[in-house]
C-alpha cells in the first residue's frame, strides 16, 4: 500500500507510456464516479490506467478501458473491473474538452489517478500523438544525456 502524505494527496497509478507517445497540451482534474468495492480496491493501490483513454458520450466525458481489480472481500455485487466511467467536470469544461477532441484533433488520456482528501480523482491531459520520428528523436536525446552523465562521472 502507498504512503499518504501529509496535504491527503496519495497517487494510485501514473501513466508513464503517455508522455512518451504524446506532446501535452492542458490539463484537467476531474472527479471519478465510482462503486463502494472499486474505492476499495483503490485504496488498496490497485488500478492499471496505462492503456486507457477518454471520450463523450452524450455531452458527457467517460474514462474507458481503464482496469480496476475486483475487491477480495466484496460481496456477490461486485464491480466489472473494465467498465466506462463516467468523470465528473463542470458543464464549461466538457465543452471545451469536447471542441478541442472535434475539432482540433486532440485526445484526451489520463495521466495520473489519486485520491485528494478523501475523494478519487483523475487527472486527464488535452494530447497530440507523437509520430514515430518524435519518439525516436526523444530516444536518442535521452541516451545522448545519460552517456554524457557519464563521460562526466569517469572524467572528474
Amino acid at each position: 500500500m502507498k504512503s499518504k502524505t501529509k496535504s491527503g494527496f496519495k497517487i494510485i497509478s501514473k501513466n508513464r507510456k503517455a508522455s512518451f507517445n504524446y506532446f501535452f497540451r492542458e490539463f484537467f482534474e476531474a472527479g471519478i464516479v465510482l462503486t463502494g468495492s472499486e474505492v476499495k480496491s483503490l485504496r488498496d493501490g490497485k488500478a492499471n490506467i496505462s492503456e486507457s483513454y477518454a471520450f463523450d458520450i452524450k455531452g458527457n466525458i467517460y474514462l474507458v478501458n481503464s482496469h480496476i481489480p475486483l475487491y477480495k472481500e466484496s460481496s456477490y455485487n461486485n464491480h466489472d473491473p473494465i467498465r466506462n466511467r463516467k468523470l465528473l467536470l463542470n458543464k464549461k469544461e466538457i465543452n471545451k474538452l469536447i471542441g478541442r477532441v472535434n475539432r482540433e484533433g486532440f485526445t484526451l488520456i489520463p495521466t495520473k489517478l489519486y485520491f485528494k482528501k478523501g475523494k478519487a480523482k483523475v487527472e486527464i491531459a488535452v494530447a497530440k500523438g507523437k509520430k514515430q520520428y518524435d519518439k525516436r528523436h526523444v530516444k536518442k536525446k535521452r541516451d545522448w544525456e545519460r552517456e554524457k552523465a557519464r563521460y562526466f562521472r569517469k572524467s572528474s
